[in-house]
């Protein structure tokens, strides 16, 4: 027994969380007691790395190079992205792919110098030393990365042998990604775990890891932009030591990163370009952005702790009565029947179907958050369906697996099984019936209370991995991204006509092909309304554009002016919602201050006004992968002086967006891109690039416009507007609209405008196959002289 572990449990006892607590010590050692009798005992291990290279055999894309203890097979594909995998790794099957690539006919395998060997393509050389050391070069052949020789740790009984890859970028390098990170969005100097966790508490910049976590880096030096992706599930670190340059000398220290993982295949994509090239790629590689229903893009009021149908006609009332728009509602763990999923407390909430189809005549949708865990009791309709199913996570002696959760024993449906996913996601049959029309997956990491030692399942826990077979240690951090399938196409096959909208807490790469996320239970604090922009700006780079931050902070009360400025930051984040905890302080904008409920409805107007610009982002970041939310680097990542901005975003391509993140500031600096930039009040003009000082009162935090940009809008009839931003003299500007109709399966046309100068005015057209023709849509033009 482990004293530290038996001090837990009587603290945890004794803290008066009485029957909860009492589980939690259980469960924590049951879990204990699981894992000793399941898990394999690691004994003596040996060491291994590739050896001397002996021959290679060219194939489609690539080839197979064999070393004396490894091989190696790299493949590049006709999108010109890199897969290599040692050891007999192969791209599929993989839980991030969408399908296996398609190998670029016109790459060529041919030997390298010192006995080496490179793969040449279209937009990348590949080499590889004769120790086993992977290079990535340009075709111009300068070097974005060096992957030295890997090694493995291989149990000498057989078993899951661990691994660890060493790799060299540029000392100009900087690194984005990793998933959701507080600390991002670039990550500086440190180690990184890759292992979905709830931190079990309201959290900020200095906490890591979080709910999701990824193996993929956005890697931006003056070289150029690639992405990594080591693709395996296990649970792993990230070492990064950012470069340093020589000023001037030539003796530049390379920036390091060394991964290192528990188990699974070393198998690896790069993805080289620009920004959108590598995002379009890599979209194309793990799917599609899915596209939210047009109500998902307006303004979310959530609360752990509404209580009652009274009680969320009070906050709709409270909306209406000071001329806030409200687009939809979301619903916690307490609307349920004793905090059990798929359940209605009918006390509480005795006409839920009428409070629903109420709320959806005045425009606003309900929403339901959904857990994994199923109430572990006979006579619980989710639990006996599931046990029919046989549905539920076994342990090594095939019991099933039982943890705490909020309705107290929970069992937890191994999303891993397709037969479980179906049965899954006609569940959501009984919530349809409800009246809701969104949902959002939390507790999904998944999340167990355990009073010491991990909050999740065990590790010896078995799963299905779709027939292959294994345990939790495989599992874990795919859980949320599998029941995100289960819940995204048991909707599409429930209700046909309409998108599907769910995000979730958790996930792995792959996610935005069933939905968005958002940030967890972010500190109320200046350093979580900090954090809340670094997640989103990080998780769009790792190809999910649908996030945001329970704005004004999960726990506490936030001042009015923090509350405040969260708000206006939300207001151009793609998803835009306030949400707090049971114990925490009110969020609605009239609790605080007239001053406050006045700036907070400017927000809101300004956020409805833009609905058609983020419809027209949805729809261009399910077409491309380009994220709604942008760094400001995104069109120029070799400005140094960009790279480094992390308080400023595009907003598309374009808005610049530069939030208040720093308590009493009433101006700002603020870095712009090269061009014409004007301030969406005032319309001054700045010419970038440049860092400017301007005004950023309690009213409003400053945006600007692209000189050129065509941006929809809504009008005041509600209908489509063109506000076009007057290109400078002797410049032509532009922009992409995606009208759409809110909802259904239809593809709009994309239309595509050019505004040109000419005299003292602006010309729009709408350019077509067949020629230019006038713009069907009303055109307002700001920032002529």
């Amino acid at each position: 027994m482990d004293g530290r572990d038996l001090v837990r449990s009587v603290g945890v006892v004794g803290s008066g969380r009485a029957a909860r607590g009492l589980r939690a010590v259980r469960a924590a050692w049951r879990r204990r007691r699981i894992d000793a009798v399941g898990l394999p005992r690691r004994g003596a291990e040996r060491a291994r790395v590739p050896g001397q290279v002996q021959g290679a055999e060219p194939g489609p894309g690539g080839g197979l190079i064999r070393f004396g203890r490894s091989e190696l097979q790299i493949t590049v594909a006709v999108n010109g992205a890199v897969f290599w995998g040692w050891d007999g790794a192969g791209p599929l099957p993989s839980y991030a792919l969408v399908e296996g690539p398609e190998p670029d006919p016109r790459a060529v395998l041919e030997p390298d110098k010192d006995g080496g060997w490179r793969v040449v393509a279209e937009r990348v050389t590949v080499t590889v030393s004769r120790h086993g050391a992977v290079e990535v070069c340009t075709p111009g052949g300068v070097t974005l990365r060096r992957d030295l020789p890997p090694r493995w740790w291989e149990p000498v009984g057989g078993g899951t042998a661990r691994w660890m890859q060493r790799s060299e970028v540029a000392a100009d390098a900087r690194v984005f990604g990793l998933g959701g990170r507080a600390s991002g969005p670039r990550l500086r100097d440190g180690t990184y775990r890759l292992w979905n966790t709830d931190p079990g508490r309201a959290f900020g910049p200095g906490e890591d890891p979080l709910y999701l976590t990824m193996p993929v880096q956005l890697v931006v030096a003056d070289a150029g932009t690639h992405l990594v992706f080591h693709d395996t599930t296990w649970d792993g670190r990230v070492a990064l030591r950012e470069g340093e340059e020589g000023a001037g000398s030539g003796h530049d220290r390379a920036g390091l990163c060394e991964v290192r993982m528990d188990g699974g295949p070393l198998r690896c994509w790069v993805i080289v370009g620009t920004p959108a090239r590598v995002l379009h790629t890599w979209a194309s590689l793990t799917g599609a952005p899915a596209l939210p229903p047009a109500w998902a893009l307006g303004h979310h009021h959530a609360r752990w702790g509404f209580g009652s149908e009274q009680e969320v006609r009070r906050i709709v009332a409270g909306y209406q009565r000071h001329g806030l728009p409200l687009d939809a509602v979301h619903l916690d763990i307490d609307h349920y029947d004793d905090h059990q999923v798929f359940t209605v407390d009918q006390e509480r909430f005795p006409k839920l179907p009428r409070l629903a189809e109420e709320l959806r005549r005045d425009g606003i949708r309900l929403v339901s958050i959904v857990d994994p865990a199923v109430k572990a009791a006979p006579g619980n309709a989710a639990y006996d369906s599931g046990t029919a199913v046989d549905a539920f996570v076994r342990d090594s002696s095939g019991r099933t697996v039982r943890g705490v959760v909020w309705a107290g024993e929970s069992a937890f449906p191994d999303f891993t099984h397709a037969g479980v996913r179906k049965w899954w996601g006609g569940l959501y049959e009984e919530r349809l019936g409800q009246g809701f029309t969104g949902f959002w997956h939390d507790m999904n990491e998944p999340t167990s209370f355990n009073a010491f030692g991990e909050p999740t399942l065990p590790r010896s826990a078995r799963h299905a991995l779709e027939g292959r077979g294994g345990d939790h240690r495989e599992a874990h951090n795919v859980y949320a991204l599998c029941m995100a399938r289960a819940g995204y196409e048991g909707l599409r096959e429930l209700a046909p006509e309409r998108r599907p909208f769910l995000f979730s807490r958790s996930g792995w790469a792959g996610l935005q092909r069933y939905g968005g996320t958002w940030s967890g239970d972010v500190a109320t604090g200046w350093p979580g309304l900090r954090a809340s922009l670094s997640l989103v700006l990080g998780l769009g780079l790792c190809g999910v554009p649908y996030s945001g931050p329970d704005v004004g902070g999960f726990d506490g009360s936030p001042s009015p002016e923090l509350y405040l400025r969260w708000f206006q930051l939300g207001a151009y984040l793609p998803l835009f919602r306030t949400h707090a905890s049971l114990r925490a302080g009110r969020r609605e904008p009239w609790e605080f201050g007239a001053e406050v409920l006045e700036h907070a409805r400017v927000a809101l107007l300004g956020r409805r006004r833009l609905l058609p610009y983020f419809m027209t982002l949805a729809h261009l970041a399910r077409r491309t992968g380009a994220p709604y939310v942008r760094p400001v680097w995104w069109g120029a990542p070799e400005d140094r002086a960009l790279r480094d901005c992390e308080d400023t975003f595009l907003l598309g391509d374009g808005l610049l967006v530069a939030p208040v993140l720093d308590p009493g500031a009433d101006r700002r600096a603020v870095q712009l891109p090269r061009g014409r930039w004007y301030d969406t009040v005032t319309e001054e003009a700045y010419e970038g690039p440049a860092q400017v000082l301007v005004d950023a009162p309690l009213s409003r935090i400053p945006v600007f416009a692209r000189a050129g940009a065509v941006i929809p809008v809504r009008g005041a009839d509600g209908g489509l507007e063109l506000e076009v931003w007057a290109p400078a003299r002797g410049r032509t500007g532009g922009g992409l609209v995606v009208p759409d109709a809110g909802d259904g399966w239809d593809e709009p046309e994309i239309e595509r405008y050019v505004a040109r100068r000419q005299g003292r005015g602006v010309v729009v057209t709408r350019e077509r196959e067949n020629g230019s023709a006038e713009p069907p849509h009303p055109v307002r033009v700001r920032g002529l002289d």
